[in-house]
């Protein structure tokens, strides 16, 4: 029994250096054993506690390795929760191991003091030293077998407990790594998140920008589109008006006449160029001028007119000089009376050649001064007319220009504003799928986070 209790020191030193608690509970435990089984007088109380001890011893390492086998179980899940949630340091610098020794104490103690009452208890009845004897050597072999059997299971449950805890170490390990990894990981996932939402505001600030550029387009679009409809009623009332006065000259009797029309022909309708309208008297007047512009044809009435005013002084003056003529032959008459009967016919004659050719002169001069007096009117009044109309004709022109000039801007307005309107949109739309192609990959690195 020494020699058991040596070797359980041994092993103690040797193998069990850091469970040094279990050695003197063993050897407590086989001395109390062998001195119950030496005072004992039954055999089969001894027989029932070798076997209950080596069921007990047994029966603690299961315990001891399944408590263990717990522990690890619960670290591994542990750690897979710590990391999933990235917090895995923390979590494992919380986390302690229960001491194996304080295990090693508390299951010794509980099964000291389970097993060893009976011992204690089985002093009476008294039997024989055969018995004894016999009893004696069948527990001392028992006790024997039963340490060479706990000395293996203790030596099993160590390397288990060693790799046991190589395996934690080792997954400690690449759990620190990994936990490592994830976080670097983790940062360049947030970088970038922070990064694309700096891209979104940017793009939502640029797509708020180009929305208020839109909406100023659109209003400026507007406004012209407003007033190319002003224009364009102002032009209808324009063509409303030159009808209106087409219709007035055609039912007056008037005729347009244009100043640089060829031929002098006659148009009754109404051209681009400066136009003049008077009545059909004036235009056959203005035919029978000639060819040319209107103002040459106004100078060459003008022209006769001198003429024909020179003509009336040439025939005033004769006139005058036949007057003088004829009183002179008057004079002449009266004193001829004395003279031959000869001579009175003579003078009859010449005085009756005078009459005639003065009454003609008259007649002449009469038509004459009433040509004039009409053509002064009509010259009169085609010059009035002529610069009614022409003022009229060079406002006319003046506002076709500028409604023409207006309209050819207003349009090519409208034409620039419905380009940046359409290059506008198309930014837009791309803009618009841009940011729902960032929400997408946003929402798809947050659901992977």
């Amino acid at each position: 029994m020494s020699d058991l209790c040596s070797q359980a020191s041994i092993c103690d030193d040797g193998l069990y250096g850091s469970y040094s608690s279990r050695a003197p509970s063993e050897c407590s435990w086989y001395s109390s054993g062998a001195s119950s089984t030496r005072s004992s007088p039954v055999s089969s109380s001894d027989d029932d506690s070798g076997s209950t001890v080596s069921r007990g011893r047994r029966g603690r390492r299961d315990s001891v390795l399944s408590d263990f086998s717990d522990i690890s179980e619960t670290a591994a899940d542990y750690f897979s929760r710590s990391n999933r949630r990235g917090s895995i340091v923390s979590d494992l610098d919380d986390l302690s191991i229960p001491d194996l020794d304080s295990l090693d104490e508390k299951r010794d103690k509980q099964f000291t003091d389970t097993y060893s009452r009976p011992s204690s208890r089985c002093t009476t009845p008294a039997l024989s030293a055969a018995a004894l004897a016999s009893l004696g050597g069948s527990s001392s072999r028992r006790g024997s077998g039963d340490a060479g059997s706990i000395v293996m299971d203790a030596e099993a449950s160590i390397s288990e407990l060693r790799d046991s805890l190589s395996e934690v170490e080792e997954k400690y390990k690449k759990a620190m790594v990994s936990n490592a990894q994830l976080d670097n990981e983790k940062a360049n996932l947030i970088y970038q998140v922070d990064t694309l939402k700096d891209v979104i505001e940017e793009m939502e600030e640029q797509m708020s920008e180009l929305r208020r550029e839109t909406e100023e387009k659109s209003k400026e679009s507007e406004r012209q589109k407003h007033t190319c409809s002003v224009l364009q009623h102002k032009l209808e009332e324009m063509k409303e008006g030159i009808r209106q006065r087409d219709e007035l000259i055609e039912k007056h009797g008037l005729v347009i006449i244009p100043e640089d029309m060829p031929n002098g022909d006659v148009s009754h309708e109404s051209p681009t160029s400066g136009i003049t309208v008077v009545t059909q008297e004036a235009a056959q007047v203005l035919e029978s001028a000639g060819d040319g512009p209107l103002d040459v044809r106004l100078r060459k009435l003008a022209d006769e007119k001198d003429e024909l005013l020179s003509q009336i002084r040439k025939l005033k003056m004769q006139l005058e000089e036949e007057r003088q003529k004829h009183s002179k032959v008057d004079s002449v008459y009266t004193e001829g009376e004395r003279m031959e009967n000869g001579t009175d016919l003579h003078f009859i004659e010449m005085q009756r050649d005078a009459n005639r050719q003065i009454s003609e002169y008259k007649f002449k001069l009469s038509k004459a001064e009433q040509e004039m007096a009409t053509m002064e009117q009509n010259v009169n009044r085609l010059e009035g007319q002529v610069s009614r109309y022409k003022a009229s004709a060079d406002n006319a022109e003046k506002i076709e220009d500028e409604l023409k000039a207006e309209k050819r801007k207003l349009q090519r307005e409208l034409r620039t504003a419905l380009d940046k309107i359409e290059e506008m949109e198309m930014t837009n739309n791309h803009l618009i799928k841009r940011l729902e192609k960032m929400k997408a990959n946003r929402n798809a690195l947050l659901s992977q986070q």
